[in-house]
């Protein structure tokens, strides 16, 4: 064997490593094969608050999540969520990303790490765009988070990743009128 074929056989090999190591650190957080996968979500709107938001969140025939609605200024609202329900740590580590399949509507969304803490309002929060009818993938760094209350960002709070026990996708982008994406699935890597 000469030094080329040696070198592009060593070169395959560790192709073949690296592809094999990175494929095993992905880890599904959820996916939505099944319709009572809905039930371990819920829909958290500006009613709280006195506000008229509504949403829904539905699992359609391919598989996945549809959250949708009509977010409302009214009555001081302007917000619509949906989230897991806790169900103990989601094993979330410093480094790691969330990453996510979605088909938006051209929106910001923004996506909530929830801890047990006892605050009101509390999440550490990171935005992230749609493209109107694309699938995009959309990574988020998870020491990227900001902790926010009430809207308001609390940057000296800092995120321990292994005590979030829930996430969230909230639209906030005070613009009024009917909202809808679809989540394929969550994962961590």
């Amino acid at each position: 064997m000469n030094s080329w074929n040696r070198c592009l056989c060593s070169f395959v090999c560790l192709a073949m490593l690296y592809s094999t190591a990175s494929a095993q650190t992905i880890e599904t957080l959820f996916q939505f094969a099944k319709a009572d996968e809905v039930a371990k979500w819920q829909i958290v709107n500006d009613g709280v608050m006195g506000g008229r938001s509504t949403s829904t969140a539905t699992i359609i025939d391919q598989g996945v999540l549809r959250f949708e609605g009509i977010l409302s200024l009214e009555n001081n609202g302007g917000f619509a969520s949906v989230r897991s329900r806790p169900d103990g740590s989601l094993g979330l580590a410093s480094g790691e990303s969330i990453v996510l399949r979605v088909k938006g509507d051209g929106r910001r969304y923004t996506f909530n790490l929830y801890t047990p803490d006892r605050r009101t309002a509390f999440s550490y929060q990171m935005d992230f765009d749609t493209k109107a009818g694309e699938w995009t993938e959309v990574r988020l760094p998870v020491d990227k988070f900001v902790a926010h209350s009430y809207g308001r960002p609390m940057p000296s709070m800092k995120l321990d990743p292994n005590q979030v026990h829930s996430v969230g996708i909230l639209l906030g982008d005070k613009k009024s009128g009917p909202f809808e994406i679809l989540v394929d699935w969550i994962n961590v890597d």
